[in-house]
């Protein structure tokens, strides 16, 4: 076994803080079985409990049923339900032979299947848990990377030295922290303000997403005002979305287009009335991360980025006595701020094409 996989398994356990007697759940595709095998020599080690499901929500499995089933008869399934309830923690790890496997599923009943969902997605969420990437070969073949670049890829994103990571963004997190309003500038084509006023900023160093590599904070879901152009591609459910485009007004969006799949965004927003507001607000600070994907769990983290999610926030981005954004979803989008972009904290720019204000050369 490679031992780059080890290591990667060593982080996942670190990450959920692996103990004597938890009982942990497992889910993967096929394709990341040495991943599996590696994360259970350690579950077994440490005295704990694996359920490994070998499975994966964008699959085969997963078109199948989606295309089969009534978007009308979805309902929470109460044994998944009864199964993350009982565990203590959870492992996520992506791996796709075909990427692009729910082109041919109806949007609407993607939607559907998510709104049923997002009382466990919850649940999940309040366990301890990690989603991380294995390198599958659908992964590699659409970064248009061979398979042996695409594994040095993902292993030079996620096998690093996390603790420095920490260090590094900490001064991110105290900038934001302390912020009332932030406004973000790209070119002529994104100009967006948003209160983050009493929002906790959190510093992703490898507690939970991995690779992680941003720090990331919930707008005041009502205070987010202007337009932001998404240049990078978003690949969602089997689609590419390519220049999304969004106009808010007193928080909502408003206004929005899209050059390519637009009926994709339009879906996206028409879930539920949360769809059309901000959950999120991310900066990318992973500079191993050096190109784009079309995997948002690498892309979202790549420097010179920012990424704002429509939906849900995460609960503890949501300061005391501030509003939750709620929604079944949760769908991040990515400004390349390499160029002619800068962000501007409380009225003082703190990163300008890509370079941060605590970096060597923010000032050139």
């Amino acid at each position: 076994m490679d031992p780059r996989i080890r290591e990667h398994a060593e982080i996942i356990a670190n990450s959920i803080d692996l103990g004597a007697d938890d009982d942990v759940v497992v889910v993967a595709p096929p394709v990341a079985e040495d991943l599996v095998v590696a994360l259970n020599e350690l579950i077994g080690d440490a005295g704990a409990n694996p359920l490994n499901l070998y499975t994966h929500r964008g699959g085969r499995p997963a078109r199948a049923f989606l295309r089969a089933c009534d978007e009308e008869d979805f309902s929470p399934p109460g044994h998944r339900a009864a199964m993350v309830e009982a565990c203590d923690a959870y492992v996520a790890i992506k791996g796709d032979q075909n990427v692009s496997e729910f082109g041919d599923v109806d949007p609407e009943s993607l939607a559907a299947f998510q709104r049923a969902h997002r009382d466990i997605l919850d649940e999940r969420l309040s366990k301890r848990w990690n989603l991380t990437q294995y390198p599958g070969p659908g992964n590699a073949q659409i970064a248009e990377m061979s398979t042996e670049a695409y594994e040095n890829f993902v292993w030079d994103a996620i096998n690093k030295d996390w603790e420095a990571v920490r260090d590094h963004q900490a001064q991110m997190v105290e900038i934001m922290d302390a912020a009332e309003e932030v406004h973000i500038v790209s070119g002529d084509t994104t100009d967006v303000t948003m209160s983050v006023a009493g929002n906790p900023t959190i510093n992703d160093w490898g507690k939970h997403n991995m690779p992680a590599g941003e720090v990331f904070t919930a707008p005041v879901p009502n205070s987010v005002e202007g337009e932001v152009l998404f240049d990078k591609p978003l690949y969602n459910e089997g689609k590419e979305v390519l220049d999304a485009y969004v106009r808010f007004e007193d928080g909502e969006v408003v206004e929005h287009a899209a050059a390519k799949n637009e009926a994709t965004l339009t879906q996206i927003l028409n879930t539920d009335d949360g769809a059309r507001r901000l959950g999120e607000l991310g900066i990318g600070m992973n500079r191993d991360i050096d190109r784009f994907t079309y995997n948002m769990l690498f892309d979202e983290k790549m420097g010179d980025t920012v990424h704002m999610a429509l939906g849900r926030a995460y609960e503890d981005t949501v300061g005391e006595g501030n509003e939750q954004n709620q929604s079944a979803q949760h769908v991040d989008m990515i400004v390349d701020m390499s160029e002619d972009s800068y962000i501007e904290v409380d009225g003082e720019i703190v990163q300008r094409n890509g370079t941060f204000i605590f970096e060597d050369g923010f000032g050139d």
